[in-house]
């Protein structure tokens, strides 16, 4: 019987525009992220669920903006914000009447400054029950773009540039097998990677599908 295995691997995540890849699921996000300085209001909204690349495109729209990001619930102070600034996570601070008051004066600053907002957070902005009406109205009435679950095209092209980045040995068949079975999002493909890369490299196998089960199983039962 194979020996209960350890998940320890730290992954460094890349979050350069090369390392984004661009479908249906994200191509409206991409195009705004890009085209920032069209902006309405010169503020936007990208929602979506857990793992469908939020962060990873604020972390491109600060290179190409100059900005810089913040979580909405951190220690962070509005007199401190210089510059374009992406604020992440506003889901997590509904109900937090200071955080929000902070957002909302950092909302004003922004536009009084003529300095671009991008925020970001999970689900639909409709669904956030802020505390202040005030800011609800704000975010509310910004452009909003909703990223779709990740898809096929995208988790496969996702899966394969992990695999090549680590130089895996994959047989055929397998990535198709992963997709059917494994988490549907860019976070879950990176573990399940990172996983299977170390275990066959203490196997000195290639990764076949019979692997890829075992390590799921295994994975499920951690959860």
């Amino acid at each position: 019987m194979a020996e209960q295995l350890v998940f320890d691997l730290p992954v460094e995540t890349a979050f350069g525009r090369d390392d984004f890849f661009t479908s249906a699921a994200n191509s409206e996000a991409v195009s705004a992220i890009e085209n920032w300085r069209e902006w309405p209001l010169g503020k936007l909204v990208l929602a979506g669920p857990a793992g469908a690349g939020k962060s990873h495109l604020a972390q491109i729209w600060t290179e190409i903006s100059g900005g810089s990001v913040l979580d909405a619930s951190a220690d962070w102070s509005v007199g401190g914000v210089s510059g374009p600034v992406c604020v992440e996570n506003l889901h997590a601070i509904v109900g937090n009447r200071s955080a929000e008051e902070k957002l909302f004066h950092l909302h004003n600053v922004q536009g009084e400054n003529g300095r671009a907002l991008l925020m970001t957070g999970q689900g639909a902005p409709s669904s956030w029950a802020f505390a202040l009406p005030d800011l609800a109205s704000r975010v509310q009435g910004s452009h909003l773009v909703q990223l779709g679950a990740p898809d096929d095209t995208l988790l496969a092209a996702v899966l394969l540039k992990q695999c090549g980045d680590r130089q895996m040995q994959v047989e055929p068949g397998v990535v198709e097998f992963i997709l059917r079975r494994a988490e549907r999002s860019f976070v879950g493909m990176r573990d399940l990677v990172a996983v299977l890369d170390r275990v066959s490299l203490q196997r000195k196998k290639p990764i076949g599908q019979r692997l890829v089960r075992e390590i799921l199983a295994q994975m499920e039962e951690l959860e």
